[in-house]
């Protein structure tokens, strides 16, 4: 929006200071509204879950909110379809209204009924990108695209969206470890983003916002926290990264660059599944999320489990994209 009506102010701030106004802005709404925030009730199984009790929770809907203003003002719409954009960063929000209002709640949400929000959002995110870029599909490891059926196209994207805002939900229960997972996803996606046609202007810039209000973020979440995302904040990103990761024009792309994230949150939800759909048994002696079990399991600090998560899924990220 800002890029029509003040082009040349757009232009010095796209996308070279949208990441750090968006860190700023962040950093102070954040420190100034923290308090307002609803207090975290603790989680009763995961581990060290009493000591979020009393916390700031919810955060995610102030760096979100930051997030989709910044990039509706700073991003240049496309002239032939602007209300893509505008259609995505609506269901982003709403993504984390719903986290929100679970975070809030005294009786947290079922799984059915955030299921089934989930599905809608993801629904309508995946059906506005097939009508705006089409279904065609390509490998990046391979150089091979191909186009899919509309349905088809549909399904899947809307599966892939479904899962990674539920694979970032499960991530968030350590200090630290969902922004910065998410800051490493972000960049990884923006290093495939440079390579490919100038149309990926604004999907640039959008991570390169978000990866500026989840550092700031990082200040007050980093062990010990003081403030904590939430639903509102881990949802939105797991949407957004899946909304990215079509928009690279790979989707496959999403398992490398956010492996961890898959590892850590989609075992847990694999193991669930399987146990309750056909009574299958697995990781008998595995706690789930991933990070539960290294920190009970293998005497892993909260900082050693960040730090060597990062670890590995950059080496993932840098030797995908060293392929590429």
């Amino acid at each position: 929006m800002l890029y029509y009506i003040f082009p040349k102010i757009a232009l010095y701030f796209n996308p070279m200071f949208s990441g750090l106004i968006a860190f700023a802005v962040t950093a102070v709404l954040i420190g100034t509204l923290k308090k307002k925030l609803p207090a975290d009730q603790g989680r009763e199984f995961a581990v060290n879950g009493a000591l979020s009790k009393g916390k700031a929770r919810g955060c995610g809907i102030i760096f979100i909110s930051v997030f989709i203003v910044l990039s509706i003002l700073l991003i240049p719409l496309n002239p032939t379809g602007p209300w893509e954009h505008i259609i995505y960063m609506v269901m982003i929000f709403a993504a984390c209204l719903e986290g929100f209002l679970d975070d809030a709640a005294k009786i947290p949400w079922g799984e059915l009924k955030k299921g089934l929000i989930d599905l809608l959002i993801c629904g309508i995110t995946a059906f506005t990108f097939y009508m705006y870029n089409g279904g065609t599909v390509r490998l990046g490891l391979f150089d091979i695209s191909f186009e899919l059926p509309a349905v088809v196209f549909i399904l899947l994207a809307t599966a892939l969206l479904w899962g990674s805002i539920n694979v970032v939900n499960c991530t968030d229960g350590v200090d630290g470890l969902c922004g910065s997972l998410s800051i490493l996803s972000c960049a990884g996606f923006v290093f495939i983003l440079l390579g490919t046609n100038s149309a990926s202007v604004p999907a640039i810039i959008k991570c390169v916002i978000m990866i500026g209000v989840i550092a700031a973020y990082l200040l007050f979440n980093c062990s010990p926290s003081i403030v904590l995302m939430g639903d509102a904040g881990s949802r939105a990103i797991g949407l957004f990264l899946g909304l990215v990761a079509l928009e690279t024009g790979s989707p496959l792309a999403f398992i490398p660059i956010c492996l961890i994230f898959i590892l850590d949150g989609g075992l847990g939800l694999i193991k669930v599944a399987l146990l309750r759909t056909v009574k299958l048994k697995i990781l008998k002696n595995t706690r789930t999320p991933i990070h539960d079990h290294v920190r009970k399991n293998k005497g892993w600090s909260d900082t050693q489990t960040v730090t060597r998560f990062l670890i590995i899924g950059a080496f993932v990220v840098i030797v995908y994209l060293l392929f590429l």
